[in-house]
């Protein structure tokens, strides 16, 4: 069971739930806060360099498409 705490699947699932987190939080500090482009910019790179490790995961997981 303690294996499947840490499994690439898993670890998947919680940087997609995070993503989706963040593209919500983007969203709502938009509208709330819209002069304020420093932390929109931090939350936006934080969002994209969770979208590249679910990309290099998802790499992973995948078996190499045949020739």
């Amino acid at each position: 069971m303690d294996d499947n705490l840490h499994s690439p699947q898993r670890l998947l699932i919680e940087l997609r739930i995070e993503h989706a987190d963040l593209d919500d939080l983007i969203d709502r500090h938009a509208v709330a806060t819209p002069s304020d482009d420093l932390v929109l910019r931090r939350l936006k790179k934080r969002r994209l360099a969770l979208r590249d490790r679910i990309a290099q995961l998802e790499g992973a997981l995948e078996p190499p498409e045949p020739a």
